[in-house]
């Protein structure tokens, strides 16, 4: 049996952890993806050995009780191993094969994995120029992912307004323009190659698409879908680039059931 290289405890469904299964698809690394829905964790043990507690645990385990925060409410059971490697104590949360290293936030734990390949497949760059390159746009991805993440958990707990509409409207428009222009002369964005930069914008912009479930929300403050048509009408190479990158073999696995919930309707955190 091959040995797991990474363990990665979160929510799912999760587009910001297909970043690292769809890296580690590319690179032959085994990994580990442990989770449920997000309304599910609160009766989840976190730590290396993530696991759901039946009530009698719950009783068990009162010590590692922890005020809920970053989108949960009320209490959560984080184990003090897991907040020593894990200081912030959310999730997703990776681990080393030991369970002694903790990595956090969703492009680290990517580029974790990548950093495992063995295989030669460039997607971190071939040199400290490319390497870097490509963490530009990572690290410029955040600015929006930031503005992304307050809209969306708005979205769920019906507290929309039109500050945090505008504002996430803004840089989405400030980081797909970037893209654009990265797409003029390129067949991917940091070069004519697949890279990072081209999973995590896949994957953002796959996760802004949750917006889907709540858009009764959307329409009462006079607005409409951040990820509408007229995104596609100003971004045309930024969402073709997004539909070809999800229509791929080694991204579909994770991409295409997602999309088809949200074009569905469902609710995927229900």
């Amino acid at each position: 049996m091959t040995k797991t290289k990474l363990r990665i405890f979160s929510y799912q469904p999760n587009p910001r952890i297909f970043k690292s299964t769809i890296t580690a698809r590319i690179c032959n690394i085994p990994i580990e993806v442990r989770g449920a829905k997000p309304k599910e964790l609160k009766n989840w043990l976190w730590d290396f050995d993530a696991h759901p507690m039946s009530k009698d645990d719950l009783k068990d385990q009162k010590e590692y009780i922890q005020k809920a925060k970053a989108g949960y409410q009320g209490e959560l059971y984080k184990t003090e191993a897991f907040l020593s490697a894990h200081p912030y104590g959310t999730v997703p949360a990776a681990f080393s094969p030991d369970g002694k290293i903790g990595v956090f936030e969703s492009n680290s734990i990517m580029r974790a994995v990548a950093r495992l390949d063995k295989s030669n497949s460039g997607l971190y760059g071939h040199d400290p120029y490319s390497a870097s390159r490509i963490d530009g746009f990572l690290d410029t991805t955040l600015l929006f992912a930031r503005e992304s993440q307050i809209y969306l958990l708005a979205l769920m707990a019906d507290k929309l307004n039109e500050k945090v509409y505008y504002d996430t409207e803004r840089a989405l428009t400030n980081w797909l323009s970037g893209i654009e222009s990265a797409l003029t002369n390129n067949n991917f964005i940091c070069s004519d190659a697949l890279t990072l930069a081209d999973i995590c914008f896949c994957c953002e912009l796959l996760l802004l698409q949750s917006e889907h479930q709540w858009i009764e929300a959307i329409t009462e403050i006079g607005e409409k879908l951040l990820s509408s048509k007229a995104i596609e009408d100003r971004f045309p190479r930024s969402l073709n680039h997004y539909e070809k990158l999800s229509a791929r073999t080694d991204f579909s696995p994770d991409i295409k059931d997602h999309r088809a919930k949200i074009k569905s309707g469902q609710k995927i955190y229900d």
